[in-house]
């Protein structure tokens, strides 16, 4: 399965497209204003220590994915529960992306289409990407992430054309203080969407130059960060901090105000493609992880039926978990990315990294 190899370019492309996917549309840091901007820029530097320890278990343990270098760590059958925590948490991770997808399509462009409809057929162009293996999602990547980065500075240079544009209102910078920046800052800004990074574990055997996997790491992290961190200041420079705190998809938003000479008009439909393109990584990222770790821990010789599977499973999934977008967003920001973000992608890599140590030193790897 691991024959398939993936260039570091491609790799870049499709996790930088990852880490940008929903949160560039939602926005981040909503409740700490004007300082959302400081919110994912701290969020981005912290995530970069936990990049440092997924690159270094990938360096502990090169050519194994996570779920095969976890029973060399903590053992065969402790291993085994941990595997299928990480599985479930990236098959839902992909359910959420796709809710987040289908809401938005249905609110804006499809009103009458039922949702399972929306986030259904979406699903169907992720498995037929995803069939074509690691190679395929790669090329998918390359092709459309420059599209992507293209159509965002073209909103962001439309957006200085609206009247509301007011840098001033980024102040007062700090206005409430370090403390409570902080406090809402850790550890949400870290898990999410930087430290949903961690499915990058599941594509490093998968990378040709497995040498360059930390460079690569930190700069989907570093010029990720970045796009988001230029994205808020643009948000909040046009919508103000009150409406960009309560807003839920604050690019759509902004980019109905544009207007030029009262002719060019009506670019919220590139911010919707813009959507599709990063569900597209991200929920690619995630079904693939998963599927590659059902693969590894039952010991299958291909990764298909596995997709076929899971991409029945997630539109219910997406559906079944909230009964309204409102709770659906709810449920994420309060309970899953503070508590089982941080135990997934915090806590226990670091973990997993210092029995990793250990057994290094008493020449167990």
């Amino acid at each position: 399965m691991n024959k398939e190899k993936i260039g570091g370019l491609q790799l870049f492309y499709l996790m930088a497209g990852y880490v940008l996917g929903t949160a560039i549309i939602l926005g981040l840091g909503l409740d700490s204003k004007q300082d959302a901007w400081i919110f994912i820029t701290i969020g981005m530097l912290s995530s970069l220590i936990l990049m440092a320890v997924y690159t270094q278990l990938a360096s502990y343990y090169p050519g194994d994915s996570l779920v095969q270098m976890l029973p060399k760590i903590i053992g065969k059958y402790l291993s085994y529960p941990v595997i299928v925590l990480y599985i479930l948490h990236f098959t839902y991770s992909a359910a959420r992306a796709g809710r987040e997808l289908g809401d938005l399509i249905v609110t804006t462009i499809l009103s009458e289409t039922p949702i399972i409809v929306v986030i259904g057929s979406f699903m169907l162009l992720i498995i037929y990407c995803l069939r074509g293996g690691v190679e395929t999602l790669g090329r998918m990547a390359e092709i459309i992430f420059p599209v992507y980065i293209f159509s965002l500075i073209l909103i962001w240079v439309l957006l200085f054309s609206v009247d509301q544009f007011d840098i001033k209102n980024l102040t007062p910078i700090l206005g409430r203080g370090v403390k409570p920046l902080l406090k809402q800052t850790f550890p949400v800004a870290v898990n999410f969407p930087f430290g949903e990074t961690i499915v990058i574990m599941m594509l490093f055997p998968f990378l040709k130059k497995q040498q360059y996997a930390r460079r690569i790491g930190m700069s989907i992290l570093l010029v990720g960060g970045i796009l988001l961190t230029i994205n808020s200041i643009m948000m909040i420079s046009v919508l103000g901090p009150e409406i960009y705190s309560h807003d839920i998809f604050t690019l759509l938003s902004a980019t109905q105000m544009v207007s030029v000479a009262d002719f060019l008009e009506r670019f919220d439909a590139l911010v919707i493609l813009m959507m599709v393109a990063g569900v597209f990584f991200k929920v690619g990222a995630f079904l693939f992880g998963a599927a590659v770790g059902i693969s590894q821990l039952f010991k299958l010789k291909q990764t298909r039926s596995v997709l076929l599977g899971l991409g029945s499973i997630v539109p219910p999934l997406s559906l079944i978990t909230a009964s309204s977008y409102v709770e659906h967003l709810e449920f994420g920001f309060k309970v899953y990315v503070p508590y089982v973000h941080t135990l997934l992608q915090i806590i226990m890599p670091i973990l997993f990294l210092g029995i990793a140590f250990i057994r290094k030193k008493m020449g167990h790897i």
